[in-house]
């Protein structure tokens, strides 16, 4: 799989909800820095394909993952968006990698070998763009996925944007994503700041391969902890208490 497949990992916010100076995904989850899960999973996947998008501290944090592993690094000096962050990093990959995993450097609980099913998933099925689905009792934050009567992914709507039949659907993206290079060359530049936000957003691409009738879908992974983002000093406790039940594996019954 290596040398086919590459993966971004969008690391330049600050996120001013951490209330602390320190770069978000700097910051010790049971004393590592949280980016440092997202690339030893996508790296057990991607080898040394893996960019890593840097914006707030960015030397320091290049400084950290380049001890890690030897990833390549994409400044974006502006924070437009998801999408634009993506931009800023394809020049980055290599060039022979014909699919790419999209992911946040805030979610350190993410699987290698859920990245790696998706990749599968994504190939065997002939997709343009793949979005890694989970289902959650409480959606509450999350974009949900919209299906049609057949079962084929239609729309990714924003909560603040859904109306409350679509705000009762508990599949939601997940935020990360694979994506045919090819496709992303093609939309990235089609995308649109005209939204609230005034950003670039990367579900955008997953709307133009609709519109355009081209293979987009969904892969469900299995634990939907896997895909939870740290926002807050209150999720950064959470992904510890989950992480330390996860390091001490299965309890016996005696």
């Amino acid at each position: 799989m290596p040398g086919t497949v590459g993966a971004i990992i969008l690391a330049a916010g600050r996120g001013k909800r951490m209330k602390s100076p320190l770069a978000k995904v700097l910051h010790a989850v049971r004393g590592k820095p949280m980016v440092q899960y997202v690339v030893e999973a996508a790296c057990a996947v991607c080898g040394d394909a893996v960019v890593v998008v840097v914006g707030h501290q960015a030397d320091e944090v290049r400084r950290l993952v380049s001890r890690i592993a030897p990833v390549r690094f994409a400044l974006q000096e502006q924070q437009l968006g998801t999408g634009h962050a993506v931009r800023c990093a394809l020049p980055e990959v290599p060039a022979c990698c014909e699919s790419l995993l999209v992911l946040c450097g805030d979610v350190p609980l993410i699987a290698a070998a859920t990245l790696a099913a998706l990749v599968d998933d994504h190939r065997r099925a002939g997709r343009d763009a793949t979005v890694l689905a989970v289902d959650l009792e409480h959606p509450a934050g999350y974009g949900r996925l919209i299906f049609d009567g057949a079962g084929s992914l239609c729309a990714i709507i924003e909560e603040a944007d859904a109306d409350s039949a679509q705000r009762a659907v508990r599949t939601v993206n997940s935020g990360i994503y694979c994506l045919r290079r090819s496709f992303l060359e093609d939309a990235l530049p089609r995308l649109s700041r005209d939204n609230a936000q005034g950003e670039y957003y990367l579900t955008d691409v997953v709307r133009i391969g609709v519109e355009s009738r081209l293979r987009v879908g969904v892969f469900r992974g299995g634990d939907p902890d896997e895909v939870l983002g740290i926002n807050s000093p209150e999720d950064l406790a959470r992904i510890e208490r989950l992480l330390e039940a996860r390091e001490a594996g299965p309890v016996h019954p005696a």
